[in-house]
């Protein structure tokens, strides 16, 4: 449906879940991945599927200037790119009386910090080759306030405030910045609890309006839609990937 032929994505966090979906799905499409990610062996694994002569670079987000670091191995071994799709991050669970400096730290550092970082640094070889997507995996949290994770929501909420921003900094130089908030997705956070606690999945199912959990490729499939330029006039958006569980409910 969408063809991205000739077209260069990186994809982090792509060594299972959304991520590797979003890689298979732009793969598919004609595109060649980048795919970074911690576990070497899952991004191995997910690269002997791809056709379009991926690329792994195994790395870590959380030290000061991982971002930046990143991008500069990116372009040293690609050049420029035309699709960046920020994956990589980290849930936290805390209660407010739980939070501490460093758990604040940790996780802003991942999931703002150098998920910036990475996109300003890959922003102006975008603008080089006459423009580019970048579509950041925000969270349902930005927009519900869910209980015990006030400090991942508050990442997701920058996310999606810095998704405005460089959609405004960034349109006239031909890139567009959209993001998507998942909601209840089959992923590996999800898997212990799905499989141990009883009636769990039933009752989450009960709070979204579709029935049902998503998946990977519920995701991807919208992700590929903002790396196409099937959603060219499209940019500054924070779309709910969620089967109606923030708005409809």
């Amino acid at each position: 449906m969408y063809e991205l032929n000739g077209k260069i994505s990186v994809v982090t966090g792509a060594s299972r879940g959304i991520g590797e979906a979003s890689a298979r799905a732009l793969d598919a499409a004609g595109a060649r991945v980048v795919l970074s990610g911690r576990t070497l062996s899952d991004l191995e694994r997910v690269a002997a599927d791809l056709k379009n002569d991926p690329v792994i670079l195994e790395a870590d987000l959380s030290p000061p200037r991982a971002g930046t670091a990143l991008a500069q191995r990116v372009l040293d071994t690609v050049g420029g790119v035309d699709i960046l799709v920020n994956n990589a991050g980290i849930p936290m669970r805390r209660k407010p009386d739980e939070v501490t400096e460093e758990d604040f730290d940790m996780v802003f550092s991942i999931n703002v910090r150098s998920l910036l970082m990475l996109t300003l640094g890959l922003g102006p070889g975008m603008i080089e080759r006459g423009g580019g997507s970048v579509i950041n995996i925000s969270s349902i949290a930005s927009l519900r306030g869910p209980i015990g994770r006030v400090a991942y929501a508050g990442t997701k909420g920058a996310v999606d405030a810095m998704t405005r921003a460089l959609a405004a900094d960034w349109g006239p130089r031909g890139i567009r910045v959209n993001a998507i908030c998942p909601g209840l997705i089959t992923t590996a956070i999800w898997e212990d609890n799905r499989r141990n606690i009883p009636g769990l999945i039933e009752n989450l199912e009960e709070m979204i309006s579709l029935k049902r959990w998503g998946d990977g490729a519920d995701v991807a499939d919208v992700v590929l839609f903002f790396a196409s330029n099937a959603s060219r006039y499209i940019t500054g958006e924070v779309v709910a990937v969620d089967g109606g569980m923030a708005h409809v409910n």
